[in-house]
């Protein structure tokens, strides 16, 4: 195991593992970084390697091994955006030669490969952000702040809602896509896991409930509309040891895409936050409405900050512990029930199934912290399932 690399006032040598697909967005992302003087991108890790025309410019050393490139080009972070079951291994790659990281959510398919991915970068002494950028926002704070002022009252609960469209093709637009397992290795791809799990993680954030054993029970409702193994239309309600109720509804089915949000549920008001956005809207008793918006804190550029002088890292690995409880619940469910087919249809032109009236139950599920069943889904009955009480924190 190596000694953590240090740093100093140069620029963080950085490599990319994953640079095509989302990957594109951190190859964006370091180049912006690197015209303030903050990074510079020594290196790219890809299976098949990119020509300058996909990447745009002047290519820095590829390879196919990151170890081997780590140790190449002397960097002293990497970023990975690779497929998840690969999370846990490339990470522990990088954390046994003292390079620390930037890891792509979600951080591992299940809870037994996020301790040993965790407790593997915690024995290393790396620094290890993993990359929901939501929480980089500055509402998070500001949010919490409100709640501890009792701007709404009482905290009755926290829902959440991600209504988004995805064309069939996303389902085929790499092996792992729409898998729970793919030659018997846990992926365990779908709504709530991957493209929203910020809405999870998110609620999660605003309850205060971010670690393994803020978690008391989970509850699942997992279906699909389309024909994958992973659901694509799906609700979670968290239970919290401090008794608080977190309740996430999404679809990748919708009839219109909508921007995602998490609300705040109070005794004497609400506070709803679209975390893509960045924007807050409060509404309390006896006050008119208020629309906050804020700046948010990109996450490798608080990597940087936290290696140069200390900054507070913004979402270590145990902050999404109770993520990965979720995560988990969702593994071990039941695998997602087929809709019947009257419950969805196919959107002429368009390569997409929708499932109608989902919009308004993602919302309603949202507002009044209700599982798809309990608001009277008839397809969702037979799909409830229930996480015992005594949920495994190690």
């Amino acid at each position: 195991m190596s000694a953590p690399r240090t740093m100093t006032g140069t620029p963080l040598p950085v490599v990319l593992a994953g640079a095509r697909g989302h990957g594109r967005r951190h190859v964006d992302n370091i180049r912006r970084l690197a015209a303030k003087g903050l990074v510079r991108l020594a290196g790219i890790c890809e299976l098949t390697p990119l020509t300058e025309d996909e990447f745009g410019g002047e290519l820095p050393e590829q390879s196919t091994d990151l170890g081997a490139l780590l140790d190449s080009t002397g960097a002293r972070a990497a970023v990975i955006c690779t497929p998840i079951p690969t999370h846990t291994a490339l990470a522990l790659t990088a954390a046994e030669r003292g390079v620390h990281l930037l890891l792509e959510k979600p951080p591992a398919p299940s809870y037994a490969a996020f301790r040993r991915m965790a407790d593997g970068v915690a024995a290393a002494g790396v620094a290890c952000q993993i990359g929901f950028q939501s929480l980089g926002s500055h509402a998070v704070p500001a949010i919490r702040d409100l709640i501890a002022e009792g701007a709404v009252g009482r905290v009755r609960g926290i829902g959440g809602a991600g209504a988004w469209v995805r064309p069939e093709a996303y389902f085929r637009r790499a092996p792992w896509a729409g898998r729970r397992r793919l030659d018997g290795v846990d992926v365990v791809d779908g709504a709530l896991t991957n493209p929203l799990a910020h809405a999870v993680a998110t609620a999660l954030a605003l309850a205060g409930s971010t670690r393994a054993e803020d978690v008391a029970g989970i509850e699942t409702e997992l279906l699909r509309a389309n024909d994958i193994e992973s659901d694509d239309t799906s609700c979670v309600r968290v239970t919290t040891v401090q008794g608080g109720s977190v309740t996430v509804a999404a679809t990748l089915c919708a009839e219109r895409a909508d921007e995602p949000y998490v609300v705040v549920h109070g005794t004497s008001g609400r506070i709803t936050f679209w975390y893509k956005q960045d924007r807050v809207l409060l509404q309390r008793a006896d006050h008119g409405p208020e629309e906050l918006r804020f700046d948010r804190t990109d996450l490798l550029e608080n990597l940087a900050a936290h290696l140069q002088d200390g900054t507070e890292l913004l979402v270590t690995p145990d902050d999404t512990g109770a993520f990965m409880q979720v995560v988990e619940a969702i593994r071990t469910a039941p695998d997602p029930e087929p809709l019947p087919d009257d419950a969805w249809r196919r959107v002429p032109g368009e390569d997409r199934r929708v499932v109608p009236g989902i919009d308004a139950l993602v919302a309603a599920a949202a507002d009044r912290l209700c599982l798809y069943s309990e608001l009277g889904a008839p397809w969702a009955r037979s799909a409830h399932h229930h996480l015992p009480e005594e949920v495994s924190t190690r």
